[in-house]
């Protein structure tokens, strides 16, 4: 009697263990876990790639692998193509067609070749060496850079619309432009004089950046 009760115990044991794990078996809850697919990063958006765009020349700037002529002309274009990108938006209720957003990529395209050769020719800055075999940034450098931060960080938050992004970039095209027409007329580097004018000319378009993006328009 004994044995039969201990088997009885043993058999419902037994059971208790089977059904649970053959129900589970079964269940389609128990199937192996797949590995979910890395979500598809979205493509770079305009206004990112002209951030993008900016940091790298502001980057330029200030390592001197740019000169202030390769800056003023990549400046220039990319001027030319936040103009145009602003007069396609004002056609079309503020945004671009599909077509118009194929043309700018393609246009940003090119202007990122441009920027990478002119950032990896044999060209560097005059006088943004600190000594001999560095590529220390000089004061008007540091300042150069950090205008195109401040652009590029108005871009990419919106607080820059397409039209005041443009003409804060002629405006640096145009100081660009100036200390690279100094620079050549005196081997290279910059007088005190020509320092001091370079610096109210990039305090006046300081207070531009910031009027510009405290103004209440939102790109």
């Amino acid at each position: 009697m004994i044995m039969q009760v201990k088997s009885l115990f043993l058999s419902a044991a037994l059971a208790a263990m089977i059904l649970p794990a053959a129900a589970q078996s079964n269940s389609p809850a128990a199937t192996t876990p797949t590995t979910e697919p890395p979500v598809k990063q979205d493509k770079a958006t305009i206004g990112e790639r002209k951030e993008n765009q900016q940091d790298r020349i502001g980057n330029g700037v200030k390592s001197g692998e740019l000169t202030s002529g390769e800056a003023s002309r990549l400046e220039k274009e990319e001027s030319k193509l936040n103009a145009e990108t602003r007069d396609m938006r004002e056609d079309n209720g503020g945004k671009l067609t599909p077509a118009e957003k194929a043309r700018v990529t393609r246009q940003q395209n090119r202007l990122s070749h441009q920027i990478y050769r002119q950032k990896h020719d044999a060209q560097v800055q005059p006088g943004t060496n600190a000594a001999p075999g560095t590529k220390a940034p000089t004061e008007v450098g540091r300042r150069e850079e950090k205008q195109q931060d401040r652009i590029a960080q108005g871009v990419n938050s919106g607080q820059l619309t397409a039209g005041e992004a443009s003409r804060l970039e002629g405006r640096e095209g145009r100081i660009n432009n100036e200390i690279k027409t100094d620079r050549a007329a005196n081997g290279g580097a910059l007088t005190p004089a020509e320092r001091a004018q370079v610096n109210r000319q990039q305090n006046h378009v300081s207070k531009h950046i910031y009027r510009d993006k405290h103004n209440g328009r939102h790109q």
